[in-house]
């Protein structure tokens, strides 16, 4: 069996991204391991919903080992910046925060925990962390300058296939579905890289329940009434109903459907 070690920004990230091929890869004995580069502490929360005086990343800390749980994670390791908040915000600049990281050094922290796990597979985001998100795209660059240093044999860049989401939200609206917040199913172009970058589709929908629980973790950032909870399960189905990734080292041609494929 692998060690797979998957990277993200921010508390919830792991959920929405890659909760179903975490459920996938422990269910079949492979183990877990989750490093995220912040705790939140500059997410959204709705009023009261903090105890008094309570923090909200001593929180989202605890939803993270919740979630963790619900996964099969075996470890969770956080790898001590403070999150940068949204792009344009003055958090984007304060000292110790992520997207203000030195590289080597950041890099050299997650390294570690490669090194020491003798890790297999490493997740991290595409060059522009999905969305343009600063700690998203810096999860890309220190994860895979961090990979470098610990030599970690097989490294995935975890996306959104931009392509398929659009067939899937805009089948959901052919079908006469209501489409949760102010979405135009035909305009997807900031999200993600299109089919063609794709090498590895990961279905998940038989742990679809286990990652719509994970979120459900979350819930300092992820009510039942957001966006993600709040769809219809087909739609949250066409969603996130499979995972996408491009490997590092594909040939061309490359078509898999699991990150283990070859790892005896």
């Amino acid at each position: 069996m692998a060690t797979l070690v998957t990277f993200h920004a921010h508390p919830d990230d792991e959920s929405i991204a890659m909760g179903g091929v975490m459920s996938k890869a422990s269910d079949e004995g492979h183990r877990v391991v989750l490093v995220v580069a912040t705790k939140g502490e500059h997410g959204e929360v709705e009023e009261g919903f903090l105890a008094p005086g309570e923090e909200l990343w001593r929180r989202r800390e605890q939803e993270t080992r919740a979630c963790a749980e619900v996964l099969g994670v075996a470890r969770v390791e956080f790898l001590g910046y403070v999150d940068s908040g949204m792009v344009g915000t003055p958090e984007n600049d304060l000292p110790g925060c992520f997207w203000q990281a030195d590289i080597e050094e950041a890099a050299g922290r997650l390294a570690a925990i490669l090194t020491k796990e003798e890790a297999d597979v490493l997740t991290v985001y595409d060059e522009n962390g999905g969305y343009g998100h600063p700690d998203h795209i810096q999860v890309h660059r220190v994860g895979m300058r961090a990979a470098e240093l610990a030599a970690t044999p097989r490294v995935y860049m975890c996306t959104i296939n931009r392509d398929h989401l659009t067939r899937s939200f805009q089948d959901a609206v052919d079908a006469g579905m209501e489409i949760p917040g102010d979405i135009d199913p035909n305009d997807f172009s900031n999200f993600g890289v299109t089919e063609d970058r794709i090498t590895t589709g990961v279905d998940v929908r038989p742990w679809l329940a286990r990652k719509r629980a994970a979120m459900a973790s979350h819930a300092s950032q992820i009510s039942e009434t957001s966006f993600f909870l709040s769809m219809a399960p087909k739609m949250f189905e066409g969603g996130f109903g499979y995972e996408w990734f491009i490997r590092c080292d594909a040939l061309p041609g490359t078509v898999e459907t699991d990150l283990f494929d070859g790892i005896p």
